[in-house]
């Protein structure tokens, strides 16, 4: 079988030390950094040394058996958070463990910064929690997206597509981050990818933007694409080499669905439009990662302040007691559709129908 060919020709985006020095000093604009100086120099020369040699994965180690090439270097970070992963996915299969929900809130306003008010998704996730709560042998694990916003040095780094030059080449748990050659670290998926892992069912709430999913929930969903068909085994690729990548998958590549099995629900809020075009959106994308959604009551859009005052709005959910109670029912669904999973009595219909198309 031919080789493929690796395409190229887009423009060069290396820097020279000259914008490379004035871009990293923008980091120390604070006149509380005048006094270090000569300090931030050498900051500076060391950075741009990591830039100027590529060290992407400064700490590595050798892979060892178990892998497709046991010399191939591996990131320590990489390593930590693969690892990480494996012990959320034998917790979630251990029969001993208790049902774990991981409940997101998908929206990025916080009263913590600006806009200096608490967001209706979160006083929504709040109501289903008390659920959660109530429910012998569960345990919740909130992961609120709004920390992006609020939180110092918490970012989740965009998806590069990897998986559009070959699926092997998108490496589970993703591998393109940290990069420290490029200043990109402090990755919140290292934590976010074992928290899925984890949980035996998933509640996503959020509102929606511009009929879209917020920039905050979108970043993380991007950075998943990793868990459906992603390649657990870096050195196998020689780390991102495209060449290796390409030639593993038409050799033929199996499509590992890392997330399947599990079950959510999800709930939708906007104020004017898009909320049903998102709903259906996650819910296909939860679908088609291989998870199984907990019924009709567990999958709900709604208006609150249907074109009202966005100044009145958490009124608006104040009075909407009957949206309060359907974010309980969604919660309540999930509740049940976990039982019965773990209870080995609810199983996808199309579990086992060969896929004449794999992705």
């Amino acid at each position: 079988m031919a080789r493929i060919k690796v395409r190229k020709g887009m423009p060069s985006v290396t820097l020279d030390k000259a914008a490379f020095a004035d871009r990293l000093r923008r980091r120390f604009y604070d006149p509380a950094f005048d006094s270090l100086q000569v300090e931030i120099d050498r900051i500076i020369d060391a950075a741009w040394d990591a830039y100027d040699h590529s060290r992407k994965a400064p700490r590595t180690r050798r892979a060892g058996s178990g892998y497709a090439d046991p010399g191939y270097e591996l990131s320590v970070e990489w390593t930590a958070t693969r690892d990480a992963v494996a012990r959320a996915e034998r917790r979630q299969k251990s029969a001993a463990s208790r049902s774990r929900i991981l409940l997101i809130s998908g929206s990025p306003r916080s009263d913590q910064t600006c806009p200096g008010e608490i967001s209706k998704t979160y006083r929504l996730v709040k109501i289903a929690e008390e659920v959660f709560r109530t429910e012998r042998g569960f345990e919740i694990e909130l992961l609120d997206l709004s920390n992006l916003t609020s939180e110092y040095g918490r970012q989740i780094h965009p998806c590069k597509g990897c998986v559009s030059t070959a699926m092997p080449l998108c490496h589970w748990p993703c591998s393109c981050y940290p990069n420290h050659a490029l200043g990109q670290v402090n990755d919140w998926m290292a934590d976010i990818y074992p928290m899925w892992a984890a949980a035996h069912g998933i509640m996503i709430v959020t509102p929606v933007h511009w009929y879209q999913a917020p920039t905050t929930l979108k970043s993380m969903i991007d950075r998943l694409v990793c868990a459906d068909g992603g390649n657990p085994d870096p050195s196998s690729t020689g780390g991102k080499d495209p060449r290796k990548a390409k030639d593993l998958e038409m050799k033929g590549w199996t499509y590992p669905r890392h997330l399947a099995g599990r079950v959510f629900s999800v709930v939708v809020h906007g104020d004017a439009a898009g909320a049903e075009t998102l709903r259906r959106s996650l819910s296909d994308w939860l679908s088609d990662i291989g998870m199984i959604g907990a019924g009709h009551k567990a999958e709900i859009d709604r208006y609150i302040g249907y074109y009202e005052p966005y100044a009145s709005s958490h009124l608006a959910l104040d009075r909407d007691t009957a949206l309060q109670e359907e974010a309980r029912n969604a919660a309540r669904a999930l509740v049940q559709a976990v039982k019965l999973l773990r209870r080995g009595e609810l199983e996808q219909p199309d579990a086992r129908v060969k896929d004449p198309r794999p992705k």
